[in-house]
């Protein structure tokens, strides 16, 4: 009941709105997001790199409605990886197929995110192309495929572990060589398409995980879960696998003791790095992926 009622407050404008204004709402957005321009982002992925850690960095925003905001926020993505090249910083970016024209229209959000992939692999650099809600899972993933065919190496997606497709999805993209975060998903679906228990989305992030490293492709383990973190280490632990194989990938501003942790026994973590005015439906949803983060959070905005 309460990731429904998560979820729906993430959609509510007046309570956007009202989130948005406050001094309360202020402070999340400063805790959980790296401010509001590529600038910023660029300020702290230097800060976060000279803690040992990597970036992805997402300009937040999605559904955008038409084909000038999907060229304005295409253009951040690009001041974004020009930034990125000239302070030699050790970070690639993420971005959301609805935030680049997919709701406009299809071969939008094909032009603007080709594009950005062939900026970033002219750069040597890598573009992370965000999972969202089911409506858009094969979409992103055929999408996904075309541009790796195109720019292989430069590109990669999302895999959430609470749908039933996603052990054929890993399958279909580690055959063809292309980079997956595995994440337990942040969306409300349906019984017929996803786990409803914890338990299960658990028990099939651990099993995905297992597939994942033994595959020879780079993949990210994206976790806050010491459950999740322990297993993963553990597996490598035991199947030989070189911690360069793959990194663990973590939210920016939570769990950072952890985060502190991993690196200091010799694990690569990246931050998943957030900016932009259009933070409070991205806050929402990642509170949504486990309502008892609502405490975990709220205790974070006066503790590490």
């Amino acid at each position: 009941m309460l990731r429904s009622l998560l979820i729906s407050l993430s959609q509510n404008n007046t309570m956007r709105g009202i989130m948005e204004r406050s001094a309360p709402g202020r402070k999340l957005s400063s805790r959980f997001v790296a401010g509001l321009t590529v600038e910023d982002a660029l300020r702290v992925t230097r800060d976060l790199n000279a803690q040992g850690f990597a970036v992805t960095a997402d300009a937040l925003g999605e559904s955008v409605r038409s084909e000038a905001e999907a060229l304005a926020a295409a253009d951040i993505y690009h001041r974004l990886l020009d930034g990125i090249t000239t302070a030699r910083l050790n970070a690639n970016v993420s971005l959301k197929l609805t935030g680049v024209g997919m709701d406009v229209s299809p071969e939008l959000a094909e032009r603007t995110t080709g594009d950005i992939v062939a900026h970033a692999a002219h750069e040597g650099n890598f573009v992370r192309i965000d999972m969202e809600g089911t409506p858009y899972t094969e979409a992103t993933i055929a999408l996904t495929e075309r541009l790796a065919q195109q720019y292989p190496g430069s590109v990669g997606t999302v895999l959430q572990a609470y749908l039933f497709r996603t052990a054929d999805d890993t399958a279909r993209l580690l055959q063809q060589g292309i980079r997956i975060r595995l994440c337990k998903g942040a969306y409300k679906e349906a019984g017929d398409v996803a786990f409803p228990a914890k338990s299960d989305v658990d028990a099939n992030y651990v099993k995905l995980m297992q597939t994942m490293l033994p595959s020879g492709v780079f993949c990210g383990i994206a976790t806050h879960d010491p459950a999740m973190v322990e297993a993963t280490e553990r597996f490598a632990a035991e199947n030989n696998i070189p911690r360069s194989a793959f990194e663990f990938q973590m939210l920016y501003g939570v769990k950072r003791e952890l985060q502190r942790e991993l690196v200091r026994k010799g694990y690569g973590v990246r931050i998943y790095l957030p900016f932009g005015t259009d933070w409070y439906p991205y806050f929402m949803r990642r509170l949504a992926e486990r309502p008892a983060n609502v405490l975990f959070l709220l205790r974070n905005l006066v503790s590490n």
